[in-house]
């Protein structure tokens, strides 16, 4: 009987492990993105209180969410957060310098007010990182736990939008004094606080931000559509020396789970001058 129970015993052991692998493979894009968890990024910003407090917890090693190494010197990469507002809409676009003239757009949370006291938010991935419609969202338990289920032989699909309002930094750059935030650090100048960590293996890295994503799911639909306009106004403009969607580079991107992170040169960042300065109006 023993052996029995202790057969039946692995068996479960080895099944759980296999689920857990299964459900890890199932969260890879294959992509460089797989290096950034966007669900991590929107609980990052939901525990903020001003953007440039989002932006040093973005950069903060001990928070766990950043794994990337675009400019592949063997060090996590510095992300800056550039806030592009419109008629109440933001896209406050997440970007990494790769080299002193050349920038990758990496996300953008696309934000808009929709009433008094309401919002909607929605982060997206870039194409060339995440793929095509990579689309975070906040989301109530329930619903995530509903996800996937069979109801009377009909999926289940009631989707339940989150209100952002309560959201700190979101207040705050709805407040009447909000100067818009510009990052005013560049490629190996950066603040202070930052010192780069080496990056780790995808499942590594999967394994410590897997808990962001209770709160969080993923969509394929764009609905905070003024943003997302302000958001595609900045791609189609294609400015020189930036990289965005629309010009389908994939020089400099780091490899997903499949491929170890680069080593190389230890990049040396300078902390560049304390205070301010970076925004603008």
């Amino acid at each position: 009987m023993k052996k029995i129970l202790t057969i039946f015993s692995a068996a479960l052991l080895s099944s759980g492990i296999a689920n857990a692998q299964n459900d890890a493979a199932s969260d890879s894009t294959g992509l460089p993105g797989d290096n950034l968890d966007l669900y991590g990024v929107l609980d990052l910003f939901k525990s903020a209180s001003t953007i440039e407090d989002f932006e040093k917890a973005l950069n903060t090693e001990s928070n766990q969410v950043n794994n990337l190494d675009l400019d592949k010197d063997g060090n996590v990469d510095y992300i800056k957060v550039i806030d592009r507002v419109d008629s109440g809409a933001h896209a406050i676009t997440l970007q990494v310098d790769v080299t002193d003239k050349e920038a990758q757009d990496v996300a953008v949370i696309e934000l808009e007010n929709t009433g008094n006291e309401s919002a909607d938010l929605q982060i997206v991935g870039d194409e060339d990182l995440y793929g095509e419609d990579y689309i975070v969202e906040a989301a109530e338990a329930e619903s995530i736990s509903n996800e996937g289920k069979l109801t009377a032989g009909f999926m289940q699909s009631k989707v339940v939008v989150v209100n952002v309002w309560s959201w700190p930094c979101v207040r705050y750059v709805y407040a009447p004094g909000y100067v818009v935030w510009v990052s005013p650090w560049r490629y190996r100048v950066y603040p202070p606080y930052f010192r780069p960590w080496r990056p780790v293996a995808w499942r590594v890295h999967h394994a410590r931000v897997v808990r962001y994503h209770v709160h969080y799911r993923r969509v394929h639909a764009h609905r905070v559509v003024r943003a997302h306009r302000v958001a595609s106004a900045h791609y189609r403009a294609n400015h020189p020396n930036h990289r965005g969607p629309a010009h389908n580079n994939t020089r400099g991107k780091q490899g997903g789970p499949n491929k170890g992170p680069a080593k190389g040169p230890k990049g040396g960042g300078k902390p560049g001058p304390k205070g301010g300065g970076g925004r603008r109006r």
